[in-house]
Order: structure tokens, then C-alpha cells, then sequence
């Protein structure tokens, strides 16, 4: 799948699991913004104008199902796809359904699982005519902890069975 392109967002509160999806979508072309929860976020989104958001259910100030709902509603954000990467429960999923999500992944997760789902995403929401850009010039959500430089250590094994990826219609 080498050769993909696109700007994601990558919402998780756990850093080592924001590089560890950083790096593995960056190694596929993807280029990767993070932000540590919800409330980021929502500050940043506007002017990353990512083709996807990856969200985590659990974190503070603001979780992944208040921040999917809160971009679903919001007309300038509707139409990003976004894919809840969680240990999600059958609730989490049934929620992330009714507020719009697009994917579910579960953690733990395999990276090339992550990249296919992702690149799906990205195909997807231009296809819904969100172009082929996705729009803005900054790259870097400025988090505090340093995570705008490439770091190889936050490279982790997901390990194992990712288990059972529940999507809605499939």
C-alpha cells in the first residue's frame, strides 16, 4: 500500500499509542497530526483540515463519542470520516453508530489493519467530495509534548489478535 497520501488526525490520549499510529500511517505516506483529547481536537481540526480522524473513547476533558458528535454537527466538520481506534465496548460502537462514526478498529490493534482502514477512509471522503487536498497549511496541532518530531522508540507491538473490527454495514 506504499504510496498513500492524505492528512489524518490523531486523537488518542496515550502517547505512545499516538506515535505508535503515527509512525505506522507516516511509513505509508500518510501525513499525521495528534492532539491528546477531544477538546484538542476540536481547536485544531479547523485548521489541519484532516481527511480522517482517528479517535479514542476514553480521555479526558472531552472523549472520542462527544468529539464524534461534536464534529458530526458541526457544518464545517460533517463530513470528515472518522474511526473510533478503542477498546471498544458493544455500547461504545452502538453510540459511535448513531453519532455517525465510519469505522471502528480495536485495540489492540494490527498497524496493517490501522493503514486499511485509514486509506479506505481517505477514499472515501473524497469520493463524498471533500477533494483530493483536504485544505489547510499547518501541519503540527503543537502538542506539548513534543510530538511534531518522528520518534522510532514509540514504535510498540500491538501484539496479538486484534480480535472482532466492527464496522457499521459490514
Amino acid at each position: 500500500m506504499p504510496g498513500l497520501s492524505g492528512r489524518i488526525l490523531v486523537v488518542d490520549d496515550n502517547k505512545v499509542i499516538r506515535q505508535l499510529i503515527r509512525v505506522n500511517l507516516e511509513l505509508e505516506g500518510f501525513e499525521v497530526v495528534t492532539a491528546a483529547d477531544g477538546a484538542e481536537c476540536l481547536d485544531v481540526v479547523h485548521h489541519v483540515r484532516p481527511d480522517v480522524v482517528t479517535l479514542d473513547v476514553v480521555m479526558p476533558r472531552l472523549n472520542g463519542l462527544h468529539t464524534a458528535a461534536r464534529l458530526r454537527s458541526d457544518p464545517r466538520t460533517w463530513d470528515i470520516p472518522i474511526a473510533i481506534v478503542s477498546a471498544c465496548t458493544q455500547g461504545e460502537v452502538d453510540n459511535g453508530e448513531t453519532v455517525g462514526v465510519d469505522a471502528f478498529l480495536a485495540k489492540p490493534f494490527e498497524p496493517t489493519e490501522l493503514v486499511r482502514t485509514v486509506g479506505k477512509l481517505v477514499r472515501e471522503g473524497r469520493q463524498r467530495g471533500r477533494g483530493p487536498e483536504g485544505g489547510a497549511q499547518e501541519k503540527d496541532a503543537g502538542g506539548e509534548d513534543g510530538e511534531s518530531e518522528r520518534d522510532g522508540a514509540g514504535m510498540v507491538d500491538a501484539g496479538g489478535d486484534a480480535g472482532p473490527v466492527a464496522r457499521p454495514g459490514g
